[in-house]
């Protein structure tokens, strides 16, 4: 992946847009938990009450708090609260929730953090706890607070009526103190929280003594929760929106120039480069493993991104809620750790050939598809059947293999997590039991848990998901980075202006790539502008590499190639191509119309110019006689048209071009002799200023031309015209009397 990675430099600015809509996302999740445990802990379970720091109290209950607190608490607890007045800003808001804080001497909270709430609220919590319980004492003798063992003081033994505050305020500072302290023992069992929900009780009685409604506090404590969370999960819903459309922007962005590229790369490709992909690889490697690329970045933008953000902030949230249970989520994790592992391990080499699987099934496809007609003429349906069978059944196998381990693979997880939950419930349940742990601090550690378990199986998945892709990148890199043996020149020259198209062959050799021996050797010849050079000779003789090095398919090896003059290779490639008119043996039709196909030598082209190509090229009959004439519809390469009529409309397509330079590579082979005839006569009208060069296996195609190149084993064995050849030539003799009479020869 990381030889592509470039690509996504003009994503970057989306990238990261990703990443902050991720973590604001990945916050909005995590606080989800977080507030359900307020709504059990804070709105169910204490009515609506979240703290043991009251916002009012009266100031005769404060008295009562206070007499159990050390002198340093109770300046911290007097010190962060002042007595209600008129003249306070927001005395009005006070009385309309507690409409009897007006009645009587109240004190009101001050506007003090979090922090200093948190300091609070033990000590609060611990005082409150105190007097309910001498509250309930008073109020039922037979329950007895719970304030201690072997204290020099006993509720008990006092008077009946006794008020019991005021003789605790009567006795001596000291007694009282150890009593104070004595009771302060009985708490070290439980946690603040845990003090703090025991508290709230009795805040929320305070708050009915200055007639706040009980109700209504419960119901706006879990209407302005429940709003939050739902605000959240808008949040995140719209993030996880914008994440998907980001995401797939990048992706499909990435793909789009990845092919695009590769695409480029591909078409100035020669020949030399074309030997190391085969064709079906290279679409596969432009569609297929660039969608495993595409595929993959989505993945990576929505989950690789927001999984460690999620599983970091699960673990120090649920951590929050439990220290003690972080073990539960250790050993689920490294389970499924381990299980992915192991699937992992076995799922890679499997991951790795999938993509040389489909190479192959493509390549039999498009060998089949391309040679339906030999397929039949020879009666081979039944063997290609099984050939296709063996590369179909081999990637059916293969991705059977890679699904059956998938469909293992999530049963077992959800196993991991469903046993995660028992086990979560199970302990938290002896620890709210024990009264070290609240149950909606338990609810919500297993939601953090579940969090954290499945941002561990979208890295596991990932990691599954990458090493196949990882293979489609390399494939594609392979591609990218192929270097290129025909390259333009840094600094290119330009053909004389008007181009002549004069060829010279200067003692040109040339050898295909890894050869060991020159395919042709020592070329000498010079085609001029308004004359005809053939090229003819056994097969294999090197007539086709000689004609593909002119518009430099290949480079030569020795020797040069001029137009005009100028070395070939000082040109560029553009420039030389567009002199030169070249119609192969097999006419290469693309779909769409008879007039697109004629345009594609020159969009400009008028009708007037492609009547007269149609014309030189014998073509004219057979259009007019179809019903829509140039806008015939041509199939994906020319399928409908027979091979004369493809040979007919590629030399017209060419002869739209009037480029100075004409190479025809045995194009007349599926013409008819009559038809040979009257093309050529016309093409010497039509070109009668430019250099043609022609290969052919016709000895009456060349007889009038006016230089023929007889090639044998890659060397000119003979150079002239018809006439002199049948003289000195002895190669061109075994030729022309293989094909014609002494009495055509003549």
């Amino acid at each position: 992946m990381l030889r592509i990675a470039k690509y996504l430099k003009p994503y970057i600015p989306l990238i990261l847009i990703t990443i902050a809509l991720l973590f604001l996302q990945a916050n909005a999740d995590l606080a989800l938990p977080d507030y359900l445990s307020r709504i059990v802990n804070n709105g169910i379970q204490q009515g609506g009450v979240e703290t043991a720091v009251p916002e009012v109290i009266r100031v005769s209950e404060m008295d009562k708090l206070t007499l159990f607190m050390t002198p340093e608490d109770k300046s911290l607890v007097l010190g962060q609260y002042s007595l209600l007045n008129e003249s306070d800003s927001d005395y009005q808001k006070i009385i309309k929730k507690f409409p009897k804080a007006g009645q009587q001497a109240v004190y009101h909270l001050q506007k003090v953090d979090k922090e200093m709430l948190d300091k609070l609220s033990p000590i609060m919590g611990k005082a409150f706890l105190i007097v309910s319980g001498i509250e309930t004492y008073q109020a039922d003798p037979s329950k007895t607070p719970p304030m201690g063992t072997g204290m020099q003081f006993d509720l008990s033994k006092l008077p009946p009526g006794t008020d019991i505050f005021e003789a605790l305020k009567k006795m001596p500072a000291a007694q009282l103190q150890q009593i104070t302290s004595n009771i302060g023992a009985g708490f070290q069992k439980f946690n603040d929280k845990t003090i703090n929900q025991m508290a709230v009780t009795a805040v929320k009685t305070e708050y009915i003594a200055l007639g706040a409604d009980a109700g209504q506090l419960q119901t706006s404590y879990i209407l302005n929760i429940g709003t939050i969370m739902l605000l959240l999960s808008l949040l995140s819903g719209t993030s996880t929106i914008l994440v998907g459309l980001f995401a797939s922007r990048t992706a499909a962005g990435l793909a789009r120039d990845l092919r695009k590229d590769t695409f480029a790369k591909v078409e100035n490709f020669s020949s030399t480069e074309f030997d190391r992909f085969s064709t079906a690889s290279l679409i596969t490697r432009t569609t297929n493993d660039v969608t495993q690329i595409q595929s993959v970045t989505i993945m990576i933008m929505r989950m690789v991104f927001y999984a460690p953000i999620i599983g970091i902030g699960g673990i120090i949230r649920a951590i929050g809620k439990s220290a003690n249970m972080w073990w539960i989520i250790a050993v689920a994790v490294i389970t499924l750790l381990g299980l992915v592992l192991i699937i992992f391990s076995i799922a890679l080499p499997k991951f790795k050939i999938i993509q040389k699987l489909i190479d192959r099934l493509n390549l039999v496809t498009r060998e089949n598809l391309s040679g339906m007609m030999v397929i039949r003429a020879f009666n081979k349906q039944k063997f290609e059947e099984n050939r296709f069978d063996r590369a179909n059944v081999d990637l059916t196998n293969n991705t059977l293999f890679i699904a059956r381990l998938m469909a293992v693979l999530m049963p077992l997880m959800m196993l991991i997590m469903n046993g995660l939950s028992l086990l979560i419930i199970w302990v938290g349940s002896h620890q709210v039991a024990q009264s070290s742990m609240q149950v909606g601090d338990m609810m919500a550690f297993l939601q953090y848990a579940m969090q954290i378990v499945m941002a561990f199986l979208m890295m596991s998945f990932m990691f599954i998901m990458l090493p196949r892709a990882s293979v489609s990148a390399g494939r594609i890199a392979d591609v990218l980075e192929t270097p290129i043996e025909i390259k333009d020149p840094l600094q290119p020259k330009q053909l004389p202006s008007p181009v002549r198209g004069k060829v010279e062959f200067r003692d040109v050799s040339f050898r295909y790539p890894d050869a060991q021996e020159e395919v042709i050797c020592n070329i000498n010849f010079t085609a001029q502008p308004g004359q005809t050079t053939a090229i003819i000779g056994s097969t294999g003789s090197g007539k086709s590499t000689v004609i593909n090095l002119i518009p430099r398919f290949f480079d030569v090896t020795d020797g040069g190639i001029y137009v005009d003059g100028i070395d070939i290779r000082e040109l560029k490639q553009h420039e030389l191509r567009d002199q030169i008119g070249f119609i192969p043996q097999k006419g290469n039709l693309f779909s769409g119309t008879i007039e697109s196909n004629l345009r594609y030598a020159d969009e400009d082209a008028s009708d007037s110019a492609l009547e007269e190509a149609i014309e030189i090229a014998q073509a004219k009959e057979f259009i007019d006689e179809s019903p829509d004439g140039l806008q015939t519809e041509i199939s994906q390469g020319g399928s409908n048209v027979s091979g004369g009529q493809k040979q007919r409309l590629a030399i017209a397509r060419a002869l739209v071009k009037k480029p100075p330079i004409y190479i025809f590579d045995d194009s007349f082979s599926a013409l008819d002799f009559k038809t040979d005839s009257r093309l050529r006569a016309a093409l010497k009208k039509k070109t009668g200023e430019s250099t043609v060069i022609i290969v052919t296996q016709r000895v009456a195609t060349i007889m009038n031309a006016d230089q023929i190149l007889v090639f044998n084993e890659g060397e000119i064995v003979g150079k002239g015209r018809h006439s002199e050849l049948m003289k000195d030539c002895e190669t061109y003799q075994e030729i022309a009397y293989s094909q014609l009479s002494k009495e055509e020869l003549k």
